[in-house]
């Protein structure tokens, strides 16, 4: 086993106060793109950037490209947990790990077992009216419709995730922070640490390691007790095994 591995592996055996706070790279081993690589949803090429697509302007004034975005981009049905979710609910289900805090929407962490789970931007499987409030479980309602989705009440359906211009659930945000916050090991995987608020986050953690896992090289790298440049997926279910 690698030495890095091995060094993650004594401090998640040491612990039974982890956080994990994850990205997009999370699920790209479940065939969901992330934002920023070379593959990623902003390095595709459409009539509007992607970002502009998800922001709340857009899906006020295009309403109906929007949802040809998001039926196209945003939602995988097939999509199942990989190596990296399934390691993340053993742990909290060994007792050490006490939150997942996740910038995807996709449902991932739940579907694998996780129980606490925090989704700073939302998740696909909700859905609500946005004259009556009525709230419509799954994706079914999306995927079933033909260009903007309808409640019974004739108001449009949006999904609950969070766009550009949007702010967070402060309440589910506070309860994220106080989790980081009193955490002893933070996990940070699978994310460029460029999106704020949510990257912010890192700066409340006052515990003893900060391990950072990614294929990449992010801004945050220095602050890190370790730094594991590879598949999140990998590394992971070879400490939990």
């Amino acid at each position: 086993m690698d030495e890095k591995i091995l060094e993650l592996k004594k401090i998640i055996d040491d612990s039974d106060n982890i956080v994990f706070f994850g990205g997009a790279g999370v699920s790209t081993e479940s065939n969901i793109p992330d934002f920023r690589s070379v593959d990623g949803l902003y390095n595709m090429k459409y009539k509007y950037s992607p970002e502009a697509i998800l922001s709340r302007t857009f899906y006020r004034e295009h309403t109906e490209e929007f949802y040809e975005f998001y039926r196209d981009k945003m939602i995988f049905p097939d999509a199942k947990p990989n190596k990296a979710h399934l390691a993340l609910a053993k742990l909290e289900e060994m007792g050490k790990l006490k939150a997942v805090v996740t910038q995807n929407i996709d449902g991932l962490h739940q579907m694998a077992g996780s129980k606490n789970v925090f989704e700073l931007h939302g998740s696909i499987y909700r859905n609500y009216c946005q004259d009556c409030g009525k709230a419509y479980d799954g994706i079914d309602i999306i995927l079933n419709s033909e260009g903007v989705p309808r409640c019974e009440c004739g108001g449009k359906i949006k999904p609950d995730v969070v766009l550009y211009e949007e702010g967070l659930d402060h309440k589910l945000l506070a309860n994220a922070i106080k989790s980081i916050m009193a955490a002893d090991v933070l996990i940070i995987g699978g994310t460029s640490l460029a999106v704020y608020p949510a990257a912010g986050l890192i700066d409340y953690f006052k515990g003893s390691k900060l391990v950072l896992i990614n294929k990449e090289e992010t801004p945050q790298d220095s602050k890190a007790d370790l730094v594991i440049r590879d598949s999140i997926g990998k590394v992971l279910s070879q400490v939990v095994e």
